[in-house]
């Protein structure tokens, strides 16, 4: 079962980048990253949520009093 996200930092590590992923639970788990590769993440989240963002179901509270 999928654990739900807590957080997540990126950090320049040299010449690549430290993903840091928290869990729930408070496990983290720790990837590196080239600037190609979050790049990519970069554009499939730009995707996902340009795809998404029509879709009522899944604005928070927050932005349905906003607008």
């Amino acid at each position: 079962m999928a654990k739900a996200l807590s957080r997540f930092t990126i950090e320049r590590g040299g010449d690549d980048y430290v993903i840091h992923i928290e869990d729930e639970d408070g496990d983290t788990l720790e990837l590196t990253a080239s600037f190609e590769q979050l790049d990519l993440i970069s554009e499939s989240l730009e995707e996902h949520l340009a795809f998404d963002a029509d879709d009522p179901d899944l604005l928070d509270e927050d932005e349905d009093e906003e607008e």
